[in-house]
């Protein structure tokens, strides 16, 4: 099983080579069990309501004032050439684009990624991933493929609560306090946009919730042993998956750009 070959030695003597080569294996051999639904759909209901209650107000405390910040320092500009009814088309092409995944994904990998990580951690060095080989239980099909699953899920729905609530600060600052009319804010709010754009964020939320759920429950099942052991791994994790979700929102756009030009 993958898990036995990770404990054949300890993960700091791992080059970054077979460190990769682990991560990919534990997230495909999670990815695998997918259609057994069966085996890992109550733990995956209980990691969507786990994760969702430890980003959904983090998530809200942010989109708020990243939407004011993003309309007031565009207004600053737009209102200078005379167009602040573009005010709204900006902001809301911002968030949808580039914001939101990002903001829900970074959350993802620093709040729920750095629990999963001490939860499989812990489990590991009490030797419960054993004790479930023992019994012919995989750790992957049964621990990483519900929070894969369950990350990715919930990303797509902070993506969607950061958007409304990005574009509520952005009303905010250019309506309330700018002196837009609220005609012109969210008539334009949509101008820039393509379908295209909104599916292509939530892919890009899907995927980065599932790198974040991946890196996490890697360096769960491959960290050493004792507390600080698992204090490291939530360290690592949260550090390498902001790299790869960074990584990663470059290819995407990269190729969504190639592929859906956007639109003048």
């Amino acid at each position: 099983m993958v898990t036995t070959r990770l404990r054949s030695r300890p993960s700091l003597r791992f080059g970054w080579l077979e460190q990769t080569g682990v991560l990919l294996a534990i997230s495909l051999e999670g990815f695998r069990k997918t259609w057994d639904v069966r085996r890992w759909g109550a733990e995956y209901i209980e990691q969507c309501w786990f994760v969702a209650r430890v980003t959904t107000l983090p998530v809200m405390l942010i989109a708020l004032p990243l939407g004011g910040t993003i309309a007031l320092q565009v207004g600053q500009i737009i209102r200078q050439i005379g167009a602040e009814s573009g005010t709204g088309a900006t902001v809301v092409q911002a968030l949808v684009t580039q914001v939101a995944p990002m903001a829900a994904a970074l959350l993802i990998s620093g709040a729920a990624g750095s629990a999963i990580t001490s939860d499989i951690g812990s489990r590991r060095i009490r030797d419960e991933l054993d004790a479930m080989e023992v019994l012919g239980i995989n750790p992957v099909h049964r621990l990483v493929t519900p929070r894969l699953w369950a990350a990715s899920t919930v990303g797509i729905m902070l993506c969607s609560l950061i958007i409304v609530a990005g574009v509520a600060g952005g009303f905010f600052f250019n309506v309330v306090q700018g002196g837009v009319t609220p005609g012109s804010y969210f008539g334009e709010a949509t101008s820039l946009l393509q379908l295209s754009d909104l599916l292509i964020t939530l892919f890009k939320a899907w995927v980065f919730g599932f790198i974040a759920a991946a890196v996490a429950c890697w360096k769960g099942m491959t960290c050493g042993y004792g507390a600080s052991g698992v204090g490291r791994a939530v360290n690592r994790a949260a550090v390498i998956a902001a790299m790869l979700v960074f990584a990663a929102n470059y290819v995407i756009s990269t190729l969504a750009y190639s592929l859906f030009p956007p639109r003048i």
